[in-house]
């Protein structure tokens, strides 16, 4: 599952010197000449008699370091602060050519065995030498005796089974590096934060029918240290300023209907103020509101367009991640573009490429999530033409080779202790057939009127997506669409519908493109796949497609809260057991024996004003 919020993230610069040499006041040396002492020796003395001894050795530290408000209806409800470390060990035996990668994948380990044992990631907090190099200790060891017993498997399938692409390498050689970007503390006034979050939480009670809402504020803080036995040294640090603005309610029908609002930025001071916080809180429950209101849609398949954010997580999901280099040796996967280089697998007008090393983009030069200046195997990252004039030139490449690229690129990625595999950073789509937003909407009704269809539609908010790239089912991905426009094939007229999902086979759908708007929009936010959460961004025209299709979306029909909520209730208060006006006992629920419950009026919902 690939999901993703709203955010934008830009980095410190970083300072590129030849060797992390010793500053006085920099804590984080001492973290790093602990995991350098310890890789030296594990590198130099490990090995098992009669066995082979490790070629390579990486070593990685993350430290997460987060504070987080949050709060509804004018109170705060979460205020907690925390720091953790954890490690991440890579050892391989045999050599660059074959090596035990692959080989630990079907490996058993029975947590429920009397022995079972595995150390631990976390990394003591303290810098304290000894402490970290205990648990790097341990996990190395644990790190290199499961690599030789895969690197033995891996050689013994290769002596009864056929192995497709047998002569590519197991690992590519790269050039060692050494960088440290500068320190930048977390800074959160908590006490102003905390007012911000009660001020535009209080904002809700205007609009009764937002039966729960939220904002959060939050930094996240990730300091990233990397030491190989190649002699890479990187520390590395980014930061995360986020606040997201939630909220839910029900249509008549009891159909559940979520919107949020999220920012993420580098600054604390480029997150929105209170008065920016008012608008936001207006537009999302204004939009909430006619949500509500919205009929239902049918499933539908015809002419749309997808606006810019829609339009970039279409092709995050579509063909982003199916030119993840790893997908194409892997045999459980559908691999959709092994073998294509060279090949058109877009319509010419189009071109796809990934730069983590930009660091904002669009009209309004918003700040990427994907950016950095090497990626978590140590290599430095670089812009890479995945697509250029519709055919295929490139993938995104980690340091596991694959047929027609062996060397990496700059995108093996990971968070937390997962094996760095190749990952989308900043995705941008480039058109050389862009047209006005306007003459997009006329193409749109023309093609409709072509098709003989009523309406065509407008995707102009969407929350996420996902896709499946395995053989195991079918080729596919999903988006969750928000805010979904019908367009009225002779009027025009757009007519907001709700209830659908944007579905599709990825071959099927990108052919479908015929022309791109002449301005690009960003969306920025975090994807998840097997190395874990990553930051990502997509920069995108809006796109016009001859069909797509829609689905119904799963829904629950529930009732909404029945009674009003308690600053919204024009009943008047009272003490438990005293009688209301009318006389009736409190314990009969105040309805006078003369009214029965089909009776009894439902309480006015008042319409949220206007943003």
């Amino acid at each position: 599952m690939r999901r993703f919020a709203v955010s934008g993230l830009a980095l410190a610069a970083v300072l590129v010197c030849p060797a992390p040499a010793r500053s006085d006041g920099d804590p984080r040396l001492a973290v790093l000449t602990a995991m350098r002492e310890e890789l030296a020796r594990s590198i130099t003395r490990l090995r098992l008699p009669g066995y082979e001894a490790p070629y390579f050795i990486a070593y990685g530290v993350r430290e997460h370091d987060g504070r987080e408000l949050s709060g509804k209806f004018g109170a705060v409800e979460v205020d907690r602060a925390g720091r953790s470390r954890r490690g991440y060990v890579e050892v391989r035996v045999g050599d660059y050519q074959l090596d035990n990668s692959g080989g630990t994948d079907d490996l058993p380990f029975d947590p429920d065995a009397p022995d079972a044992w595995e150390p631990e990631t976390a990394i003591a907090l303290d810098d304290d030498p000894t402490a970290i190099r205990a648990s790097l200790w341990l996990l190395t060891d644990q790190r290199y005796k499961r690599a030789l017993a895969g690197y033995a498997k891996k050689r013994g399938r290769r002596a009864t089974t056929v192995v497709e692409d047998e002569a590519l390498p197991s690992f590519s050689r790269e050039a060692a590096q050494k960088a440290i970007e500068p320190a930048e503390p977390v800074r959160f006034d908590r006490a102003k934060l905390a007012d911000r979050v009660r001020k535009a939480g209080a904002l809700f009670k205007r609009y009764p029918e937002v039966f729960d809402a939220g904002v959060r504020i939050a930094a996240d803080r990730t300091t990233r240290w990397l030491v190989t036995s190649e002699g890479s040294e990187i520390i590395s640090e980014r930061i995360i300023y986020t606040t997201v603005v939630s909220g839910a309610t029900r249509a008549r029908d009891g159909m559940l209907l979520e919107h949020e609002k999220a920012f993420y930025t580098a600054t604390v001071e480029a997150l929105p103020d209170d008065e920016a916080l008012a608008r936001v809180v207006a537009e999302l429950s204004g939009e909430l509101h006619a949500l509500r209101e919205a009929p239902l849609s049918d499933p539908y398949s015809g002419p749309a367009i997808l606006m810019p954010q829609a339009a970039g997580v279409f092709f995050h999901e579509a063909v982003g991640h199916r030119l993840e280099g790893e997908r194409q040796n892997d045999e459980k996967e559908g691999r959709t573009y092994k073998g294509q280089i060279g090949r058109r697998i877009l319509p010419e007008f189009l071109s796809v490429h990934d730069d983590p090393t930009l660091r904002a983009a669009g009209p309004k030069r918003e700040a990427l999530n994907g950016y950095y200046r090497f990626d978590d195997e140590g290599v430095a990252a670089r812009d890479v033409t995945l697509i250029e004039a519709g055919v295929l030139r490139d993938y995104l490449m980690s340091r596991t080779p694959i047929t027609g690229s062996v060397r990496s690129n700059g995108h093996g990625r990971a968070e937390g202790t997962a094996d760095p595999m190749g990952r989308m950073a900043n995705l941008v789509v480039r058109s050389s057939k862009r047209v006005p937003e306007a003459q997009l909407k006329k193409m749109l009704l023309d093609e409709v009127r072509r098709q003989g269809k009523p309406f065509g539609l407008v995707i102009r908010d969407i929350t996420g997506g996902s896709t499946n790239t395995t053989n195991y089912g079918f080729q596919a991905f999903k988006g969750q669409p928000r805010l979904v426009y019908r367009v009225d094939a002779r009027s025009g007229a757009e007519t907001l519908v709700r209830g659908v999902d944007l579905v599709g086979t990825p071959l099927a759908s990108i052919n479908k493109i015929v022309a791109a708007s002449d301005t690009d929009g960003v969306f920025n936010g975090f994807c998840g796949a097997e190395s874990g959460f990553v930051p990502v961004s997509t920069v995108a025209p809006a796109v016009l497609m001859t069909e797509i299709e829609l689905q119904r979306s799963q829904r629950a029909l529930e009732r909404p809260p029945v009674l009003p909520p308690p600053w919204n209730d024009p009943a008047p208060r009272q003490p438990p057991g005293e009688t209301r006006s009318t006389g009736v006992p409190a314990s009969h629920g105040g309805v006078p024996p003369s009214l029965g419950p089909a009776q009894l009026k439902p309480v006015p919902q008042i319409a949220p004003p206007t943003p």
